[in-house]
């Protein structure tokens, strides 16, 4: 890990070790063919039980849940190597650890407890989380999808869009709206129900190795027992993306650490005029900021972490750390990919995969202006949203 202000003197000998074992995993199973699977759009589902084995799904849920345990921490340091490799792979075990393990674990009665957990955290159940809507984006009250309860079912209406794992997932976490009420309803929907169909989004240039997703519901017909019974409203559909935020802000520094040290190594051995570029004023002006970005937002994350940890961290907090740190990773692959010139625009680089993956990071999750009008909010008392 590159670690400028020796960052990792404050991790735990298990956290620093934990880092070392997936840093070192993912080196030798992932990080050889990860540049091919970008290139031909593909995820590799070889890993996917290789990750439940080595305890990276559900990593800081209780063993007694069926998570192995681990302190918030070190899931962030988990997301941060998993992202150093390729976004696609940090968003696969958020989606599946913090989106479809964590609303269960949270939402779930006993019984749906013990009937996915453990498959999840070992890679044999996959899943998704379906919130987004093709029109309502970052205003998820106005989703047109709902439920209506019939007799000692529920029968669910409507799609949902840029759904990550939708056409390898073997169960969705749907939100939708009381036919009724309008209150929002959490269920747990197992993808071969009838009327329940996901089609892969194609011609995508930027996560091109996640399975992204649209989701059609069509009278898609579940037992009352798949209704999440601790659901209060919309409000814990949001509570599932601080988790996943609190995961992307860790993971956007391991990105950051990757294009830095692409750009750093390239201009050490690229020479203009009898001099390496690492030599030029204006190239060090750059390969700084990306260290001092580094710096900040791997102590924000540590200390994101702690507050997470200590059960204080607030929605407020992981707003700012996911703001803050994915857009600091995607100016840093911006000006890797300008230092590496035309070298830059082609695979045999990471710098242009990362910054493109960034600009979704930088969009899901809630984008970079929403989280400025999240913190605007808590900080004035007005809404700024309409």
């Amino acid at each position: 890990m590159f670690d400028y202000f020796n960052t990792r003197d404050l991790f735990t000998s298990d956290e620093r070790q934990i880092q070392s074992t997936v840093r070192q995993f993912l080196n030798d199973e992932a990080s050889p063919f990860i540049t091919e699977c970008w290139e031909t759009g593909s995820f590799p589902v070889q890993l996917i039980k290789k990750f439940g084995n080595l305890g990276l799904l559900g990593a800081n849920l209780p063993i007694e849940k069926g998570g192995v345990g681990l302190s918030n921490i070190a899931y962030g340091i988990i997301c941060y190597e998993l992202e150093r490799i390729d976004s696609a792979l940090r968003s696969f075990v958020s989606v599946q650890s913090s989106l479809v393990m964590y609303p269960i674990y949270k939402y779930g009665s006993q019984e749906q407890q013990a009937e996915y957990l453990s498959g999840l955290a070992k890679g044999e159940i996959l899943g998704c989380f379906a919130l987004t809507e093709g029109q309502a984006g970052s205003d998820p009250d106005s989703m047109h999808s709902s439920v209506r309860k019939e007799g000692d079912t529920f029968v669910l209406n409507g799609s949902k869009m840029w759904i990550t794992n939708g056409t390898i997932a073997d169960i969705a976490i749907v939100w939708v709206k009381d036919q009724d009420t309008s209150e929002v309803m959490g269920f747990i929907v197992p993808t071969d129900t009838p009327g329940f169909t996901a089609n892969p989004i194609l011609r995508k240039m930027s996560l091109r190795i996640s399975d992204t997703a649209e989701i059609s519901m069509d009278n898609v017909r579940i037992p009352i027992g798949l209704a999440l019974p601790k659901v209060v409203g919309l409000r814990s559909a949001l509570s599932c993306l601080t988790q996943a935020r609190y995961g992307i802000s860790w993971g956007a520094m391991g990105a950051l650490e990757s294009v830095y040290q692409e750009a750093l190594d390239f201009s050490l051995g690229r020479a203009t005029f009898n001099k390496p570029i690492a030599g030029r004023q204006l190239i060090q002006d750059k390969l700084v900021r990306m260290v001092v970005d580094h710096t900040k937002g791997l102590l924000l994350a540590w200390r994101l972490g702690k507050l997470k940890d200590g059960s204080s961290m607030m929605f407020k907090h992981a707003s700012l750390a996911k703001r803050e740190n994915v857009r600091a990773a995607l100016n840093a692959a911006r000006i890797a990919r300008e230092i590496l010139g035309a070298s830059g625009i082609t695979l045999d680089h990471a710098s242009i995969r990362h910054m493109l993956n960034l600009e979704t990071v930088d969009t899901y999750e809630g984008t970079h202006d929403i989280h400025t009008l999240i913190l605007g909010k808590d900080i004035t008392g007005q809404g700024a949203f309409s």
